[in-house]
């Protein structure tokens, strides 16, 4: 007891402390401008625009109370080529998103963090132009991770301390009553601008870690409910929840000193749910409970709400769960996703719940599958709508408060799972952008490469011939007359000329790729030829099943990784061998195999290929627009982009390849001089090759080209609308 004593009252030093530097960082006090918004007053002098009532959210408007559907997108702190905490977003970029997201018919944003004043100076800007139909906004705080993972203690003092500290500087932010002191990877500044009154609510912390939960709750087992002045838990209320009990109350104390009180929640995820879930197999995703039921208002007239970050494909058990197989939607399918949102909201009742982020990526690669087709990825920017449209449709239907799409915006430094181990060096990642990678394409705002767009996927060569950078090569094959190669962040790209119209009917046409050395110097592909040095890719060209990139087989980076390190993959020893002569498919996993006692169940490896070709053009105005495309051919010319890692890539911009070898169980990365082509044409008639000599001496890989560029550290890239953002716009409207 004395320990907690002692602990409060520093931190209300500490609290006092902040709000003074605060307040004279910059030798001078503070003076906000203030929006006049309509709102109402309370008893003791605090406005109110939001509130909860009952299970919805209310907003104030015309001189009454109105129900309010949060229909909005999360919008993201950074562009490509910058890591999140650098905030180098500027006010006419916002302002053109605002207006963007205007017209797509949301009418709140979402943010993680605190953002640079110049942020909330655009929004305030931006809605006082638009006063019929404001843009509002759900402030996070961002909880301390680096002292949760430190401590596994949700109660230490490192924690509530950098904590509070958050929350005060998020309520200055907002309200424009803050000097933020300057630190790496967070905002700061002198924030002068009030956008509180544009504010819908408050949504604290981020995605919590299962086991700093569980570790928290066992540290602390009787605890007794933490009482606060707005907020208080209740009894049989977790460590854990005791501390965002706490933190919730914080904020309420700051916020009601600016005059406001606005709805407030603590983020939360499906892995910390306080449902069961039978049928999830790994217990590490059923191993804990963050239940916003145990928490409740003391004296806080805006409100409390539960938020949710909750997606069709993750965890497991929302695609295998018996207890979600009783649900049908309008089509009369089973729909899993929609069973759980019933559970859920039926766990919270009486209080208002939100969906906060939803949605799939338009990438080429999966990172996990789902019922539906509701992959986590594989998707084309149509898909994406469609989907999206479909899950938004869902979650307004079983009477939640509020949706709010993940995302607005692209964010080309996020990692995957199942590509993560193969992207090095990590600190690189926001410089290119590898389509295999879902999480860097969930937005509806595309963050195209340089040359996504100036160069069109579509079987013609006009927009080639206008390229400073390309380089043209002679082949010197039979049947192919020209070649040219360029590149930008996202893709290797190769136009062909042929000396005849290409069929792929009557024939194939095939690209081996050698950066090391090492591959398959023979190949069935390569008929009775013999290279001088291997080949680590193949690019096959021709129908639609057969146009895919395939990878010597011990080049293998799934196989390597999942079956030789880890042992959940199958492995041909024979494979494994230099030249062993077979291209595997190239494939992603998707599924890692699960045993007891870790998992309730066995469940197998499984991947999926990750290689394929789709034919078609990439014209975005184009009405056979395929945002997935790959290549085209027209007559006698064929083109193609090929995503980088498909060619071995770790990091094209420094020219890092992931290399044959492995060091404490963790895939190498080298350096090469570039990529080095060797093509042919194969008759399906007669399985003649042409090219590569007639196969009585070794071919000579050196005389074929070798395409070098220099490494980069500053990015290009094409912004601009998906063909999911005109989708949604449609359902968005639908639903008003």
């Amino acid at each position: 007891m004395k320990r907690n004593i002692k602990l409060r009252l520093s931190l209300i030093l500490i609290a006092i402390l902040l709000i003074g530097c605060m307040g004279w960082y910059y030798y001078g006090p503070l003076q906000a401008e203030s929006a006049e918004v309509e709102s109402t007053v309370l008893d003791n002098g605090s406005h109110v625009k939001f509130r909860t009532q009952g299970d919805r959210i209310e907003l104030y408007q015309g001189g009454e109370w109105k129900p309010f559907f949060a229909n909005g997108v999360n919008v993201g702190a950074t562009v490509p080529g910058h890591d999140p905490g650098e905030l180098v977003i500027d006010k006419p970029t916002f302002l053109k998103w605002f207006d963007e997201i205007h017209q797509l018919g949301a009418n709140v944003i979402r943010v993680y963090t605190i953002h640079e004043p110049v942020f909330y100076e655009a929004l305030v800007e931006f809605n006082e132009q638009h006063r019929d139909s404001p843009l509002y906004f759900i402030q996070g705080v961002w909880s301390p991770e680096e002292q949760l993972i430190k401590t596994h203690d949700a109660q230490s003092p490192l924690v509530i301390k950098a904590f509070k500290k958050e929350i005060i500087y998020a309520v200055g932010a907002v309200y424009g009553d803050a000097n933020i002191p300057g630190k790496t990877g967070k905002a700061d500044g002198r924030y002068r601008t009030n956008a509180g009154p544009y504010l819908m609510g408050w949504s604290v912390g981020t995605e919590w870690d299962p086991s700093i939960v569980d570790a928290s709750d066992k540290a602390y087992p009787h605890m007794e409910p933490y009482v606060g002045t707005h907020f208080k838990a209740k009894a049989g209320a977790t460590a854990f929840e005791n501390m965002l009990a706490e933190m919730l109350d914080t904020l309420a104390s700051f916020e009601k000193e600016r005059g406001w009180q606005h709805p407030i929640a603590f983020t939360n995820w499906v892995s910390t749910d306080p449902l069961a879930h039978p049928g999830e197999i790994d217990r590490a995703e059923d191993l804990v409970s963050v239940d916003p039921m145990h928490i409740e208002p003391a004296d806080w007239q805006g409100g409390y709400f539960a938020s949710y970050h909750a997606y069709p494909y993750y965890p497991e058990f929302l695609r295998s769960d018996p207890s979600l197989q009783n649900v049908k939607n309008d089509r009369g399918e089973i729909d899993t996703y929609k069973a759980y949102l019933r559970q859920l909201k039926a766990h919270h009742a009486g209080m208002p719940i939100m969906v906060t982020e939803y949605g799939v990526p338009s990438s080429l690669g999966i990172g996990h599958l789902s019922n539906l087709g509701r992959d986590q990825g594989g998707h084309t920017e149509e898909e994406q709508g469609r989907i999206n449209a479909d899950l938004m449709k869902t979650i307004h239907q079983e009477q939640y408060a509020g949706a709010i799409l993940f995302m607005w915006q692209d964010e080309w430094f996020k990692r995957t799972w199942n590509t993560q181990d193969f992207e090095i060096p990590v600190d690189r990642r926001k410089y290119w952008l590898n389509v295999l990678t879902n999480e860097k394409l969930f937005g509806i705002t595309g963050m195209y490469s340089s040359k996504d767009g100036p160069l069109l996927i579509d079987g013609r060569l006009d927009d080639w011939m206008q390229l400073e950078d390309k380089k043209k090569y002679d082949p010197g094959v039979p049947g192919w007359t020209n070649m040219w190669v360029t590149h930008d962040e996202a893709y290797v790209y190769i136009a062909g000329e042929l000396d005849h119209d290409f069929n792929p009917e009557q024939e194939l046409l095939q690209i081996g790729t050698s950066t090391l050395e090492g591959g398959n110097r023979h190949a069935d592909a390569l008929g009775n030829r013999t290279l001088s040095e291997g080949l680590e890719t193949l690019i096959t060209l021709g129908r639609e099943p057969e146009s895919e990139v395939r990878i010597a087989s011990n080049y293998d980076f799934t196989t390597r990784l999942w079956g030789v390190i880890n042992g959940m993959a199958p492995v041909k020893e024979a494979e494994m061998q230099d030249d062993s002569g077979v291209f595997s498919p190239w494939k992603l996993i998707v599924d890692m195999e699960f045993s007891p006692p870790w998992a309730k169940y066995y469940r197998p490896y499984r991947d999926i290929p990750a290689g394929l070709l789709p034919r078609g053009t990439s014209d975005p105005a184009s009405p056979d627009y395929n945002s997935l495309a790959m290549w085209q051919a027209k007559g006698n010319v064929v083109e193609m982009r090929i995503p980088w890692m498909l060619l071995g890539f770790a990091d094209p911009s420094s020219l890092n390849v992931v290399s044959y070898g492995v060091k404490n169980g963790k895939l190498l990365t080298e350096k090469v001089k570039g990529i080095r082509f060797v093509p042919w044409i194969v008759d399906r008639s007669t399985q003649e090759i042409r090219g590569l000599g007639d196969g009585s001496n070794v071919v000579d890989v050196s005389e074929q080209p070798l395409y070098k560029w220099k490494a980069w550290n500053e990015v290009k890239y094409q912004e601009r609308l998906k063909k999911s953002y005109a989708i949604m716009q449609q359902a968005f409207r639908e639903l008003k």
